[in-house]
């Protein structure tokens, strides 16, 4: 397919407002598409590129289109234009940059004007054309002929479209059969969204379940008779490093499950070790598989999950099973979900959990989460199913959010849709010690439009320099109020913290960088999160 007839139909589908003649269209850009461009247009069309991100950048981009003037007429394909972009994502090593320029600027003159508006915004990830998933989703299973919803149970199996589609413009139905719960193969985690409380957490899921929400490390346990796996929240097979969980899922009574759960460090007390102690059990790469000989020589590796087994033992508690009973359980209400949990895990390997519409119940297990030293509380819908790969509404995080007043130091020029802005802000404490401030991280989260622009001029008056091409360093005089999930260990900063999860919430402009926050107060938030109080969950697994 023509890349100028691809660009069209993505030109069609933005400008109409009607979301079946979009499927339409979607789905006649699809019909188009031969065999091997399949997984190429449809993660086009998804916004995205098929081979993930290429390493350029917009300053990249504009200079690519600067080289040349556009071509007068097309002459692109789509495999041509997809085989490039994988040449410029495999440049690696010295000289690389200039490698990635070259075939960009190589490939943006061989392109019309509305190609070049096209493959730029594709690049930039800013291609909106309206094709959002579940719309994407009913144009593939359109041009396909089959109902969206087998497309979409295989989806929430497969982690992405573009695979999926691929198989089931190929293969039919039967397509769609290697895209199901399989016992030891891992699916996409659920994911969730946020809250700002349980009353809002409650008006938006009516009677829901609350759960403590653990600062461990997301795992999910398949088991098929003996054969015990764990997998990591990224899917990445842990189960060298985890033999206390394979033991503990090993001793229970089923023998067929597939279970998500939490796993986390503790103390003797059963209070919560900092995220990064927890996170050290996972840092060690799994032992090698080896021959009796081998592991005669080189038994190191596994003498150290040994010892850090000794040093810093694993707890691991459930809240959700997706398979249990021979059955799969991810279609069934979450209510269903934790009834056959309940049925298969014993109270001691369950995350604490409260069913409940009264705000007032929500609160006080939200305040003995924190209370114990946890992050907070999930709030989840009792009647929907599991989501796999989706940060969908049924979940909710409520956490503790604490502020800090911090003064920024330097901001950096934003890209995408935020390309001309300062966006991304670099933060810092006030340093009584060494009159100066120490940084702490950075974000670009939480800012409005109107934010953007007033501190993208605010900043520019107060300049001092550049480094690296997209970093504005400023004198530290504007105080900005943000918000934050927790503090970590880093070894980045010279402070040695790192704020977690921070997001802007206002620009303090009624302070002084001089009567910011210090870095004592934020040594001393960091001191009492990781001296939680004794809690009631018990090291035996």
């Amino acid at each position: 397919m023509q890349l100028v007839d691809f660009v069209h139909a993505s030109l069609a589908v933005g400008r109409t407002p009607a979301r079946l003649e979009k499927i339409a269209l979607l789905a006649g850009a699809i019909r188009a598409l031969s065999p091997p461009e399949r997984r190429i247009g449809i993660s086009w069309l998804a916004g995205d590129l098929a081979h993930g991100r290429i390493g350029i950048g917009w300053a990249a981009l504009r200079a690519a289109l600067g080289a040349s003037p556009a071509a007068s007429a097309p002459s692109l394909s789509i495999g041509e234009v997809d085989a490039a972009f994988g040449r410029v994502g495999a440049a690696r090593g010295s000289g690389s940059a200039a490698e990635r320029a070259r075939i960009l600027a190589d490939l943006l003159a061989r392109a019309t004007e509305e190609e070049r508006d096209f493959l730029v915004r594709l690049v930039g990830g800013e291609l909106r054309q309206g094709a959002l998933e579940g719309v994407l989703v009913e144009a593939v299973a359109k041009a396909a002929s089959v109902p969206a919803a087998d497309l979409r149970r295989a989806v929430m199996m497969g982690g992405s479209l573009p695979p999926v589609a691929e198989a089931l413009l190929a293969d039919g139905l039967a397509g769609l059969d290697r895209f199901r719960l399989r016992v030891l193969e891992p699916v996409q985690p659920m994911l969730a969204e946020t809250s700002d409380g349980v009353e809002e957490a409650l008006g938006d899921l009516g009677e829901a379940a609350f759960e403590w929400k653990l600062d461990g490390a997301r795992v999910q346990v398949h088991r098929q008779g003996d054969d015990v796996r764990v997998f990591s929240r990224t899917l990445r097979d842990v189960t060298p490093a985890v033999p206390e969980i394979v033991e503990a899922v090993r001793a229970l009574p089923a023998r067929s499950l597939v279970l998500d759960g939490e796993a986390i460090a503790l103390r003797p007390d059963g209070s919560p070790e900092p995220f990064q102690v927890t996170m050290r059990r996972f840092g060690r790469k799994p032992p090698p598989v080896q021959s009796s000989s081998e592991r005669g020589r080189r038994g190191g590796d596994r003498l150290d999950v040994k010892a850090l087994r000794r040093e810093r033992p694993l707890a691991v508690l459930f809240f959700d099973a997706l398979h249990a009973r021979g059955d799969d359980l991810l279609a069934l209400p979450a209510r269903e979900r934790h009834a056959a949990l309940a049925e298969t895990i014993p109270e001691r390997l369950r995350v604490p959990r409260l069913v409940t519409a009264d705000p007032a119940a929500a609160s006080a297990f939200l305040a003995e989460a924190l209370r114990r030293g946890h992050e907070g509380v999930m709030a989840k819908a009792l009647d929907a199913p599991y989501e796999a790969g989706r940060r969908g509404g049924s979940w909710r995080k409520v956490k503790r959010v604490q502020t800090l007043d911090l003064v920024v130091l330097a901001a950096e020029w934003g890209h995408g849709r935020r390309v001309g802005f300062l966006s991304n802000l670099h933060l810092g404490a006030r340093d009584p010690a060494s009159g100066g401030f120490a940084m702490l991280g950075k974000t670009f989260k939480g800012m409005t439009d109107e934010m953007l622009a007033w501190q993208t001029e605010r900043l520019q008056r107060l300049a001092i320099g550049e480094s690296d091409g997209f970093v504005l360093h400023v004198r530290p005089e504007l105080v900005v109020e943000v918000a934050f999930d927790g503090l970590q260990a880093s070894p980045r900063y010279p402070s040695g913290l790192a704020l977690r999860f921070a997001r802007v919430k206002r620009y303090r402009t009624d302070k002084r960088p001089e009567e910011a926050d210090t870095i004592d107060s934020v040594r001393r938030i960091f001191a009492a999160q990781t001296v939680g109080e004794p809690g009631e969950i018990s090291r035996e697994i």
